[in-house]
């Protein structure tokens, strides 16, 4: 250590392990709050207003990805830092002691936000801090973060609830958080501020306006599809030129990376629906097909991390649209339960061969932008394409009852497919 500063390799490895645990953070958050879902709902007499509980935080985030450069840029790192920690720490203790849904929703909006910053942050620190293959180990070790949390999260959360309350296990992630942002604040301290011009913020809050009418359209369709549509205007303003064109490298790297988004998360939020109601599963059932796909997703992501060729994200985005295509086959033609569990298992290890895009999607060289921009730009285009899956997904099933999610399911293949026809072109070199 020099002047209270880590040398190049230990502070990139200290920044690695910081940046995975908080991705473990991240997973534990999510199924704390996915478990809890029904029992806050109940405490604060939200079950009509189930969108509003679930919709603060997703929305904190898109008000996030436009403004992040620039609190880059006027807070410096350490200021940035320390605001992201605040406002979460803030927003979850409000969250924790809400008697109504509003207060609960402004308090997991402060945590979208704060989550959001402070991802911006972490991401633009690897990109600008990490070598390739370095990074293609942490996205590796970061998908194997999830592993344990999909397995015992919602039994340990149930457990921990009933001992002390659901207020008192929303602050489970606390200490994670604040060991993975201790790490990172180690690595990257003294970084000089982020020098990028800025954004039109109008044209990027479409982002957020958009993602306001989705999440909260209730089940209105035409709300939902108008809520996309900007979506997708204000990203496309925040993603590199050349994205909606796949220009080689980068910007197609992105674009690849918004229909993987679309595919996959697209058909996983409605994978309960469509094992229970589709194909007439019991719960048991239906928790070890969902258990597949996390298990054969972090597992193959540690073995790809040895790996960089061209290939396999071609090849992993093929599979994921094939697990996929048979979950939609079985709509039409009873398929036995174990070949339903491989299928969504095989999805799992497409993705998992699948993330050497990301690491396309965040070389600074090809794309013209700063690191903080371009992290900005791969959440964006992740995050995106999630809603839009999640907007078609839920506004097809929700019309077409088996034809819908037969419909949903069948969209979700053929963008896959899409997503790997294209995958060549996320290359860089050649």
């Amino acid at each position: 250590m020099r002047g209270g500063r880590l040398d190049e390799r230990t502070g990139a490895g200290v920044l690695a392990v910081g940046i995975v645990s908080l991705e473990f953070a991240a997973a534990v958050t999510n199924f704390v709050a996915s478990t809890l879902l029904p029992v806050i709902s109940a405490d604060l007499d939200a079950r009509a207003g189930l969108a509003l509980l679930i919709a603060g935080s997703t929305l904190g985030l898109f008000v996030a990805l436009p403004l992040a450069s620039r609190v880059l840029r006027l807070l410096g790192t350490n200021g940035t830092l320390g605001t992201g920690i605040v406002v979460y720490i803030g927003g979850l203790v409000l969250s924790a002691t809400a008697r109504t849904a509003w207060v609960f929703a402004l308090g997991q909006f402060a945590n979208g936000l704060a989550g959001g910053l402070l991802a911006v942050f972490g991401i633009g620190s690897a990109i600008r801090h990490l070598d390739e293959r370095l990074r293609l180990r942490v996205v590796a070790a970061s998908s194997a973060m999830w592993i344990l949390p999909a397995l015992a999260g919602p039994a340990a959360t149930l457990g921990l609830e009933h001992l002390v309350g659901w207020r008192w296990t929303l602050l489970v992630p606390v200490p994670f958080v604040f060991f993975g942002r201790l790490l990172v604040v180690r690595a990257v301290r003294g970084d000089p501020p982020d020098e990028s011009g800025p954004r039109p913020l109008a044209r990027t809050l479409l982002i957020p306006l958009g993602a306001a009418g989705v999440v909260l359209s209730t089940g209105w369709w035409p709300l939902a599809i108008a809520g996309a549509v900007v979506a997708l205007a204000g990203m496309l303003t925040i993603l590199p030129a050349g994205t909606a064109r796949f220009r080689r490298g980068t910007p197609a790297a992105l674009a690849v990376m918004v229909l993987f988004a679309v595919g996959y998360f697209g058909a996983d939020s409605l994978i309960t629906v469509l094992l229970t109601a589709g194909l007439r599963m019991s719960l048991g059932q239906a928790a070890i097909v969902l258990s597949a796909a996390p298990l054969a997703w972090g597992v193959t992501s540690l073995l790809a991390a040895r790996f960089t060729s061209g290939r396999f994200p071609a090849a992993g985005l093929g599979l994921a649209a094939l697990g996929t295509a048979v979950l939609a086959a079985g709509l039409v033609v009873a398929i036995p339960f174990a070949a339903t569990a491989a299928a969504w298992a095989v999805g799992g290890v497409g993705v998992g061969l699948a993330y050497p895009v990301y690491i396309r999607g965040t070389t600074v060289g090809t794309s013209g932008f700063t690191a903080a921009e371009l992290a900005t730009a791969v959440i964006t285009a992740e995050c995106t394409g999630q809603l839009l899956g999640r907007a078609i997904g839920g506004t097809l099933s929700s019309t077409g009852g088996s034809a819908g999610l037969l419909a949903s399911y069948a969209l979700f293949a053929i963008v896959l497919t899409a997503a790997a026809g294209t995958a060549r072109r996320t290359a860089i070199t050649g």
